[in-house]
């Protein structure tokens, strides 16, 4: 049991606090229609495809965990059959990141949710959210979940409850800072500190 008060994080290092959410039945969604040149579609990323929208959608946020894989490892992952990707295109360029991945347990997770800066702010945002909340509850499902953290867009949080998720647990992550391990650019996500060792 970790005790109360404040705790030291060592230099190098990033703490988070990441909340998990979930919802056992799909909710009432509103219709939202995407936005004037803004189209839906599916998926078949190769790795350079997903890298490349893992960092424009991830980068202001410290998304790192899909950059430590290698080629081989990656590309298990993208041709894994759970799992499914989507994406929003506006002038002829993917701008978002949908997967959803459906384990033989019943449940499906919304691995990765996120939209460039391109697409921030135009409504495409909850018309993804309404996409992703359909096509999991379109299987043979009994829990849909997910989970954010501390460095995610302030605005996450309230959104995904908002979209019918229920916190149900709190975690503290620590790990390599992924701007020191040169995952990310050292400038990347300026509103949390770098603190070298």
């Amino acid at each position: 049991m970790i005790e109360s008060g404040f705790h030291d994080v060592a230099p190098g290092k990033l703490a988070v606090v990441v909340t998990h959410l979930e919802m056992h039945a799909k909710p009432a969604l509103s219709e939202v229609p995407l936005p004037e040149g803004v189209t839906f579609r599916q998926v078949t990323p190769s790795p350079d495809w997903f890298r490349d929208i893992f960092r424009r959608v991830g980068t202001d946020w410290l998304w790192y965990g899909r950059l430590k894989l290698d080629d081989a490892a990656l590309t298990a992952l993208l041709q894994d059959p759970a799992r499914d990707f989507y994406t929003l295109m506006r002038d002829g360029k993917d701008e978002a990141l949908l997967e959803l991945n459906f384990p033989k347990d019943g449940s499906c997770e919304l691995a990765y949710f996120g939209l460039t800066s391109a697409l921030i702010g135009s409504g495409s945002g909850r018309y993804l959210m309404n996409q992703a909340i359909t096509l999991a509850w379109e299987k043979p499902i009994t829990r849909l979940h997910l989970h954010t953290c501390t460095n995610d867009s302030p605005q996450a949080l309230g959104f995904y409850v908002r979209s019918g998720f229920t916190p149900f647990r709190r975690q503290v992550e620590v790990d390599d800072d992924p701007r020191l391990t040169g995952l990310l650019p050292r400038n990347a996500a300026p509103q949390v500190p770098l603190i070298e060792g």
